[in-house]
């Protein structure tokens, strides 16, 4: 064989710092490149075999092994695949990209860590030299003429091809690390990177730390297989123990048997799993599988919900499982992840421009070998195919959710809680996902039945046409609650943060249709109507009290309604328009709650019943010594009701409660 060397075909200088710099977003994915191709080159390997141009030995275990060596500062991957010829491997690894080079060099000069662009043009090897002062190649071909061959490279541009003396086919690369990359030959970081990334692939992975002593196990001496090393074999005689039996006599038992057993260096264990749930049929597994899936992947041991197995052959090839996750009941604490792999290896977590952007609250593994192993960002944004894929899956979502909805009406309701913000945001991000699900979505009322607007809409009609009222705080909201129940007047809970933006779209969608919540400007119901005699009378009455309670309050703007309510326990409330609380809240949601609500032509508004004494009094005695003091009792009892005081006046409450006790226990 000659030896050979030269110039990597590169066009350039200057590819080297490039790749070792910025051609890989996160420098620990060499472990993928490089044990993906060791995957390759087997599954190629096993191809030639079933097609008759090779034949495997019997006793071959394809696998891939990763030695690590702190001691060497070295990494070793090692397959047991088709190898490389002389030739195969000049043309692979010494012209770099081929001609490509030159475009790539030209058209990401100007980029840094904007997209995972390696593989675009061929450059999956060359990721060693990110960490790595100089690699090494021994390989030697599946061909019974073609001769081992040795390969080094310093990380520059110079490289040096000689006949070597590798006896078994396949190859065999070793990384001489760099000062800045020791790490990497830390067995526990070596575990942790190649879990990350090989945790599925199809080929069995073995991790194992250099010079590191034998560990034995014991087994029974059946179960010794060709590949152990016995070390020694010993015998466990059987065990006996004396028993009474029924007759009250006493004899000697077998209570286990004799062994034969063997000592054999421990058996290794592959870090991976060759057979991922998600490559079985959906009929092949059980409900105990998936659960142990979910758990062993995503460290979550709280059981999902349900799942969907996505399992596609045309027009493209996709596999994968998604959970539902029980979610909590704040929406900042959601957070989904879905994995997406390439041929059983992992390409990157939540995707978006494949995964549509609501199903990231999910959980779950895509698998879709027709999407490149390294993706590029900004070409999948105008991808045509990488859509369709969206919409396939935004599709099997909502069909499953729409099936569970129409078939296992019960299981959906028992699960809504759950699945309610997951639901509420794809309806606000997704059209398509919109269109499908508009119909199953449930609102629970007053009495914790689940109903769909419609159904919402038309046992209220009588009551308010096309109105729907709800509740955002059941406790803060308790008294408004009472007042709904004792009028026979129903509302749905909505105390999810999702829920504002819900139903902003929803009242979109449907113009005709308006959500108020329940401690909104009083409804109708609650009202004893005013005769035309009494309006005059009651127009007097509201002037003078809001001059009571501006005064006692100090506040010349405060809004103060006067309405005889049909609860005579009542005698204050708070009420704020809804367009007014939804302005508050979303100044809220962007730290402005110090701003002036009345800028937004909108306040809150106290309403006095005037069917309650303690109003009644306030009114006759203006000028009493406790009426200020009453005032103030009143319109804080008004927001307790609706909500919270704030600190100072919560602490000025309690005081002014004290007073009132002691003048009373006088």
């Amino acid at each position: 064989m000659p030896e050979k060397q030269g110039n990597l075909s590169i066009n350039s200088e200057n590819i080297f710092p490039i790749i070792k710099k910025w051609l890989y977003s996160d420098h620990d994915i060499f472990y993928r490149e490089l044990i993906s191709n060791g995957c390759d080159a087997i599954t190629k390997l096993k191809k030639l075999d079933m097609m008759g141009e090779f034949e495997i030995p019997e006793d071959t275990e394809f696998k891939i092994l990763v030695t690590v060596d702190p001691d060497g500062k070295t990494i070793t991957f090692k397959d047991n695949g088709l190898g490389m010829t002389f030739e195969e491997l000049d043309e692979y690894i010494n012209q770099i990209a081929f001609s490509g080079a030159k475009d790539f060099l030209e058209k990401y000069k100007d980029k840094t860590n904007e997209d995972q662009i390696i593989g675009h043009f061929g450059l999956g090897f060359y990721s060693a030299f990110m960490v790595a002062d100089k690699v090494t190649i021994d390989t030697k071909s599946y061909r019974a003429d073609a001769p081992a061959v040795h390969w080094e490279s310093d990380g520059g541009q110079e490289f040096a091809m000689a006949e070597g003396d590798k006896e078994d086919f396949g190859t065999e690369i070793t990384l001489y690390l760099n000062e800045d990359s020791l790490e990497f030959a830390n067995e526990y970081k070596a575990r942790e990177v190649m879990t990350k990334y090989c945790s599925f692939m199809p080929v069995n992975i073995y991790l194992e730390k250099a010079n590191a002593p034998q560990e034995f196990e014991t087994i029974d001496a059946s179960e010794v297989t060709d590949r152990d090393v016995v070390v020694e074999r010993t015998v466990e005689e059987a065990k006996t123990e004396e028993r009474e039996n029924e007759n009250g006599e006493k004899e000697t038992v077998e209570i286990s048997p004799r062994r034969e057993l063997a000592k054999i260096h421990k058996r290794p264990v592959p870090i991976n799993d060759i057979h991922p749930l998600w490559t079985r049929h959906p009929n092949e597994c059980t409900d105990e599988e998936y659960k142990k899936f979910y758990r062993t992947v995503f460290n979550d041991y709280k059981e999902p919900l349900f799942w969907i197995h996505l399992n596609m052959d045309y027009p493209f090839n996709l596999k994968g499982i998604l959970y539902f996750p029980k979610i909590g009941s704040q929406y900042e604490s959601i957070e989904g992840t879905i994995k997406l792999y390439n041929n059983q290896v992992f390409v990157a977590d939540n995707i978006k421009e494949v995964i549509p952007e609501f199903l990231m609250l999910l959980k779950g593994v895509i698998d879709c070998p027709d999407l490149p192993l390294n993706v590029s960002r900004s070409a999948l944004q105008n991808d045509g195919f990488v859509k369709k894929i969206s919409d396939y899956i935004t599709k099997k979502v909502a069909d499953k959710l729409t099936g569970m909805y129409k078939v296992e009406k019960e299981n959906y309701e028992k699960y809504w809680d759950d699945l309610s913000p997951f639901i509420k945001y794809g309806y606000i991000r997704d059209e398509k996902f919109e269109e499908k699900i508009k119909d199953c979505i449930l609102f629970k009322n007053l009495e914790g039945r689940y109903l769909t607007l419609a159904e919402c809409l038309e046992e209220n009609k009588e009551a308010h046409e096309n109105t729907v009222f709800y509740v955002t705080d059941e406790k803060a909201q308790s008294q408004y609650i009472k007042m709904f129940k004792d009028a026979g007047i129903d509302a749905v809970i909505l105390t999810h943060a999702i829920d504002a933006p819900f139903i902003s779209h929803v009242e979109q969608k449907n113009e005709d249709v308006h959500f108020l919540r329940i401690d909104t400007d009083l409804d109708k119901a609650f009202k004893e109507e005013t005769r035309e005699e009494d309006k005059e009378s009651m127009t007097a009455m509201t002037d003078k009290l809001t001059e009571i309670f501006r005064k006692a309050l100090d506040n010349d703007k405060l809004d103060v309604k006067v309405e005889k309510l049909k609860n005579p326990d009542i005698a204050s409330v708070v009420t704020l328009s809804e367009e007014g609380r939804r302005m508050q809240d979303m100044m809220k949601m962007y730290n402005m709650g110090d701003m002036n609500l009345d800028m937004f032509g909108a306040s809150e508004s106290l309403v006095l019943n005037a069917n309650h004494p303690l109003v009644t009094y306030v009114l006759d005695h203006a000028d009493g010594e406790d009426t200020s003091a009453f005032c103030e009792q009143l319109y804080d009892l008004a927001l307790l009701s609706h909500g919270s005081l704030s600190p100072e006046r919560m602490s000025k409450f309690v005081t002014r409660s004290n007073d009132i006790m002691l003048k009373l226990a006088k």
